[in-house]
């Protein structure tokens, strides 16, 4: 069991290379009828622009790397005290609690990683911009919230 977590925890960070959907068709947004938005990248970006994108996403990255993985492994440990019929419930109380605090230090990076992107953008790039686009996580928030993201 522990070999497979290993491989997992290995595997897991390439899953995450590429902060933003593959999808580079814009989306409607809901309170502006007819108002197409896009991610950061698919914005008329300069060179200078897209260079500090570039980074901030990787350092984006390279910070949540490590939440992540624990929140991954944390999620598995959670399903194998569900399915336990010897564990008591609050230990699986607890480690609901503790997903829930690494989903938080998550959420937070992912709203510093969007302050940021903001910040490089221009007034007219921050209005066809969809923040809402760059992560699951808030795509999820135009459909309602999730108890556990997959």
């Amino acid at each position: 069991m522990k070999l497979k977590i290993y491989i997992i925890l290995l595997v897991l960070p390439l899953l995450f290379l590429h902060v933003s959907p593959s999808s580079s068709q814009p989306m409607e947004r809901p309170w502006r009828k007819g108002s197409p938005c896009w991610r950061a990248s698919e914005l008329n970006l300069s060179l200078e622009q897209r260079r500090q994108l570039e980074s901030i996403q990787q350092v984006f990255l390279r910070d949540t790397q490590r939440i992540r993985a624990e929140l991954f492994s944390k999620r598995i440990e959670f399903r194998e005290l569900l399915t336990n019929p010897n564990i008591k419930i609050e230990m699986v109380r607890s480690k609901y609690l503790e997903i829930g605090g690494l989903q938080s230090k998550l959420e937070e990076r992912a709203v510093e990683y969007l302050i940021q992107v903001r910040a490089l953008l221009t007034e007219e790039q921050i209005k066809n911009w969809c923040p809402e686009e760059e992560f699951a996580l808030f795509r999820r928030m135009r459909h309602g919230p999730a108890l556990l993201s997959p």
